[in-house]
């Protein structure tokens, strides 16, 4: 398998964030450059990262022409995770009456080609396992078309077991590896070895007490430490790990992932290199 800086691949859950954006003349740089539009913030964060997250497909299956334009506005190895419509998730929950826009989307988000890095099935804390919940969960993952990577990400202890695991493995879908409240990290852990899908997706997430995203307002140094060794073993056993970060893990994503890519010996790009390469255009 490839080293981590082959391997990994890691950017923020979303990138149009106002905090985000330099204040105006005399204060630090913070991520965007001054003055950055709200459509510029794209083609600015992909020349700091090489993926990201997008959090706007859970509330609605994207447009193809709102795709194209993503595609249109970032580098050719650039990679875009998108998460699964909400309608599909939880409002249907797995069930039948998601299959159409199951399908919708997939079309939509085919149209990204290689610069699909991999759709996250997001589940609700209420999607508890159960045998109705069970058999709905293998009906769904053997729906999944096999040309796209799936996670999925469960918000409920009860479905981290023999049989799950088993059940994402027969249809290729990762078990998405998450820092947060729901599941306890050693339990998701524990389950790394017996996983088979050829990538694996990591999120990090915090308590949402926050109120701005423009610094790190709670370190967790130690935490990312652990997450780097672990993104390490990670790649010694898949090609490819997919990590994103949320703004609520420290307070400010760009700059966790920055310190989880230094930790795994990747190069960075720091907000003034970001000012620099803005003011040659």
């Amino acid at each position: 398998m490839p080293p981590a800086k082959e391997c990994a691949h890691v950017g923020c859950q979303g990138w149009n964030y106002a905090d985000w954006v330099t204040p105006p003349a005399g204060s630090a740089p913070v991520f965007y450059p001054q003055g950055t539009r709200d459509a510029d913030m794209l083609a600015v964060y992909a020349r700091a990262f090489d993926s990201v997250e997008v959090d706007s497909t859970f509330y609605a299956v994207p447009s193809a022409a709102v795709v194209d334009g993503w595609n249109k506005r970032t580098p050719a190895r650039f990679t875009f995770a998108l998460k699964l419509p909400r309608e599909i998730t939880h409002e249907a929950a797995l069930g039948k009456g998601g299959d159409h826009a199951l399908d919708e989307f997939c079309d939509h988000a085919r149209l990204l080609q290689e610069k699909l890095a991999a759709v996250l099935v997001q589940l609700p804390p209420q999607f508890v396992a159960a045998p109705d919940t069970t058999r709905a969960l293998a009906r769904f993952l053997a729906r999944l078309p096999k040309d796209m990577r799936f996670a999925v990400e469960f918000r409920h202890a009860s479905w981290i077991e023999e049989g799950v695991i088993e059940l994402l493995n027969k249809h290729g879908v990762a078990l998405a590896l998450v820092e947060g409240e729901w599941i306890e990290r050693r339990a998701l852990w524990r389950c790394v070895e017996s996983l088979t899908a050829e990538f694996a997706y990591v999120r990090w997430m915090g308590e949402r007490d926050l109120t701005r995203f423009d610094a790190v307002q709670r370190p967790r140094v130690k935490n990312l430490e652990l997450w780097a060794e672990a993104t390490r073993r990670l790649c010694e056993r898949v090609p490819a790990v997919f990590a994103y970060f949320s703004n609520f893990y420290e307070g400010f994503a760009p700059a966790s992932a920055n310190r989880l890519k230094e930790l795994l010996g990747l190069p960075t790009v720091p907000p003034a290199d970001l000012e620099t390469q803005q003011s040659l255009f």
